[in-house]
């Protein structure tokens, strides 16, 4: 029997293309709390054999233990042992240039913004007089101040004047600049924003400093990209913290030719920790060439793949940027923002997803989002191959009821992020009113109508912890609880569901479920030891719970 399953297991092995680096010594892990999720039911095992960065066998530790006399034994101390968790939209790079800007999450005022902002500034002063030495943050989120009102260049510039200022939203979809910035920009009060994107003005038709969506392009095309050196840094911290996280691969939402570039030279040194299904940013440099060169299939024992491109059709609820078919509820004059007519979407998805592409389309309201269902129904047409791409929507926050079932008939993943709706709740309803509410942040409505659900975080937006997501999105409530009961709870997954969006399916929404997602004989040993077991614990506990190893390809990389 031995003999067989190994050949079995060694046969599974070759046929997925092995080439990471292996000792070609098994190593038995026994005594631990097993959870995989295989298909739709939730695995338990006391014992895992891994060898050359592959799972063998899983199982029991007696049996694992007569079939592999010569593994060298690990005790795993009775801890919960799961898959390795896989975010399935998140930014890398933007979550390890935090260390780099001024951090504005949680500000629960204007007065805290400024004091933050000018610590900041204090404690980074200028290297270089003879230019202009930006400072750049993100964060901010004016639902969480008493007065909801956007911050303006003049309250940037009580804080700091001397040195350009710009400051994103939270969502990444507005952000606000000081006069120095707005000056090195050329913004004038004639200055119109480009189509997608709007400039808040005062009631003279000044513009008060905050650009949304498109329009924040009239500012960052002066701002000085990041260096080399700056974006290694910022890889670097990234991949630190995925893997105290217990994040072993990413889903990367929207990168440039020179990010591709640093994660080729990272992954052919043998210093990728972190897988990267990356996704080529339609609005990022050197988009054309990425397009033009084609798909790019996973490489380096499947650390680093190029297969997706991204691309926004609206912008966000928080910045009343969202595409809406109705009114905004608390702004009737005002539908948000549709980026590109439905014909430039066209263009752009055809041309993408003919080129062998998966598409991922950014979609926040429920006009965005019948938007790019129309443009997948259009590509499905002219080629009908294209259902079984699994094309994705991010974020699908507001759907209309009727466009539920279109996403499972034109085999559309819902790439959605489960903090988002812990986070969105205290002002959700006011953008949009209860009726809508109805079909947003509707993940149970999702797998109702059989659509694959791939959970992610959005990082830096949320927080990268998964554990934090899953909590999320069984509980619908904020680490303080809050509210009672949950948030829309009829749309919460159960534990299971949470676990398998977090691993299984969101391997799935890139193609690669036979070679990640679960630990299965014959995929690779990503995984995770917790202290605390998920399934032995209230799942109010589940955001507390602290990863304790993180191991890619059989090898331990946290801790270090």
């Amino acid at each position: 029997m031995k003999l067989a399953y190994t050949f079995c297991a060694l046969l599974s092995i070759l046929s997925l293309g092995c080439d990471a680096p292996g000792t070609g010594t098994a190593v038995l892990i026994e005594n631990v709390r097993g959870y995989t999720v295989s298909a739709d039911s939730l695995v338990r095992f006391d014992a895992i054999v891994i060898d050359s960065g592959r799972v063998l066998a899983r199982g029991t530790a007696r049996t694992l233990r007569d079939e592999y006399p010569s593994a060298t034994i690990r005790d795993g101390k009775g801890q919960a042992l799961l898959p390795g968790f896989i975010d399935a939209h998140g930014h890398v790079l933007g979550l390890g240039r935090e260390a780099q800007r001024v951090q504005l999450e949680g500000c629960r005022s204007l007065s805290e913004l400024q004091q933050r902002l000018r610590a900041f500034a204090d404690a980074h002063p200028a290297s270089d007089t003879t230019r202009p030495q930006w400072i750049l943050g993100r964060g901010w989120n004016q639902e969480l101040w008493p007065t909801r009102a956007f911050p303006t260049a003049a309250d940037l510039d009580s804080a700091v004047s001397d040195r350009p200022v710009w400051l994103e939203r939270v969502d990444g979809h507005a952000a606000v600049g000081n006069t120095l910035a707005l000056k090195l920009a050329g913004v004038i009060p004639a200055t119109l924003p480009p189509i997608g994107g709007a400039i808040l003005r005062d009631v003279r038709g000044f513009p008060t400093g905050v650009f949304v969506d498109n329009a924040t392009s009239l500012v960052e095309r002066v701002i000085p990209p990041p260096t080399l050196t700056e974006d290694s840094l910022a890889l670097e911290s990234a991949m630190r913290r995925a893997r105290q996280f217990g994040l072993t691969a990413v889903h990367d939402a929207g990168i440039s030719l020179d990010q591709w570039r640093l994660y080729q030279r990272t992954a052919r040194a043998g210093h990728l920790t972190l897988r990267i299904w990356a996704m080529a940013g339609q609005s990022q440099p050197g988009y054309d060439s990425l397009l033009a060169a084609g798909p790019v299939p996973s490489l380096y024992g499947d650390r680093l793949a190029l297969r997706a491109v991204k691309l926004y059709s609206d912008g966000a609820l928080g910045s009343r940027g969202a595409a809406l078919l109705e009114p905004y509820s608390d702004k009737p004059d005002s539908r948000g923002l549709l980026f590109r007519t439905p014909q430039e979407l066209q263009t752009i998805v055809n041309a993408a997803a003919l080129r062998g592409f998966v598409v991922c389309a950014h979609a926040i309201g429920d006009a965005a989002n019948r938007q790019c269902l129309d443009a997948f129904a259009a590509l499905v047409k002219l080629d009908p191959r294209q259902r079984e791409r699994r094309h994705r929507i991010e974020h699908a926050q507001v759907v209309a009821p009727a466009d539920f079932q279109r996403f499972a008939d034109l085999g559309i993943v819902a790439s959605m992020q489960p903090t988002h709706a812990t986070s969105d709740k205290n002002m959700a309803e006011a953008r949009i009113g209860a009726t809508r509410l109805k079909g947003a942040y509707a993940w149970r409505t999702m797998l109702d109508h059989r659509v694959m659900f791939a959970a992610g975080s959005d990082f830096p937006v949320e927080s990268a912890n998964p554990l934090l997501g899953w909590y999320a999105a069984v509980t619908r409530q904020d680490t303080l609880g809050l509210p009672p009961g949950g948030w829309q709870p009829s749309q919460a997954l159960t534990l299971v569901e949470g676990l398998r969006a977090f691993t299984r399916d969101a391997a799935r929404a890139a193609g690669q479920e036979s070679v990640l997602g679960s630990l299965d004989p014959g995929k690779w040993a990503d995984f995770v030891i917790l202290d605390t077991d998920p399934f032995a614990t209230p799942p109010d506990g589940l955001w507390r719970i602290k990863v304790r190893e993180t191991w890619v390809a059989g090898k331990r990389v946290y801790p270090e």
